[in-house]
């Protein structure tokens, strides 16, 4: 039995999404409702320095798995982006916005919370994660709507 580029490229392309999307969805509705109503700010602070020195290389291999099988399906399993389905558009679309949105998180509020850590500017870190919480909650809803296009978007229009 051989398994195809195709069935390879497709299955890294849906646990990138699980693992992203999951990971969003369980820091948003898990981890920060706890974290904010248990732990006072300088440790609240260093909690989420941890969480994101451990997902960020995640969403980094994500971003890449999920650009590199994408492509792969859009020009080996359709033939062109021309020749893609509306919905495979969609994904594109959205994906691109959340890898935009995550780049700017990176190297923005994501440095910035990690520099008043360090110097132990608990206001200014207060503000870093709350623009990065704002920021994870878009990205979540994109990728909600994006998992939800993947899966029923070829049902759409007839």
């Amino acid at each position: 039995m051989t398994i195809s580029p195709n069935a390879i490229a497709v299955s890294l392309h849906v646990l990138s999404a699980v693992i992203w999307v999951g990971g969003m969805f369980f820091a948003w509705m898990v981890l920060r409702p706890v974290a904010a109503g248990q732990l006072e700010p300088p440790t609240r602070l260093r909690l989420w320095k941890g969480v994101f020195s451990r997902f960020f290389p995640w969403v980094w291999a994500c971003v890449l798995a999920l650009l590199a099988s994408g492509f792969w399906v859009i020009f080996s399993i359709y033939r062109g982006i021309g020749n893609s389905p509306t919905h495979v558009h969609l994904m594109l679309g959205i994906g691109i916005v959340m890898m935009l949105i995550y780049l700017h998180v990176f190297f923005a509020p994501w440095r910035r919370l990690k520099k008043a850590i360090a110097a132990e500017d608990w206001p200014a870190g207060g503000k870093a994660l709350g623009q990065i919480r704002f920021l994870v909650g878009l990205n979540l809803i994109l990728g909600i709507v994006t998992i939800a296009t993947a899966a029923g978007g070829r049902y759409l229009g007839g």
